[in-house]
């Protein structure tokens, strides 16, 4: 099942937006159901927002020695158009 996210359609008024969904929070619901209209809480309108995706990060950049080990082929570029296996 994916996960949602939802924030108060009022996030800056207090009077129509409890403390859960000023905030905003996350729900898992099946892909087939309608989206949520109101807070499970306070009952005041929500909207659904677009997370951001997750994707790994590389620290540093990969050595030969570790391409090699991850079972990548290196080449290396010796004249124009040719490349030497390393």
């Amino acid at each position: 099942m994916p996960i949602y996210e939802y924030i108060s359609e009022n996030p800056d008024d207090p009077e129509r937006s409890c403390r859960i969904c000023r905030r905003g929070f996350e729900l898992r619901r099946p892909i087939d159901r309608a989206p949520l209209l109101a807070c499970l809480a306070c009952r005041h309108p929500v909207k659904k927002v677009i997370s951001k995706v997750n994707t790994p990060k590389v620290a540093k950049p990969l050595s030969v020695s570790d391409a090699k080990s991850a079972g990548f082929t290196i080449l290396e570029r010796r004249d124009k158009g040719v490349y030497e296996k390393l």
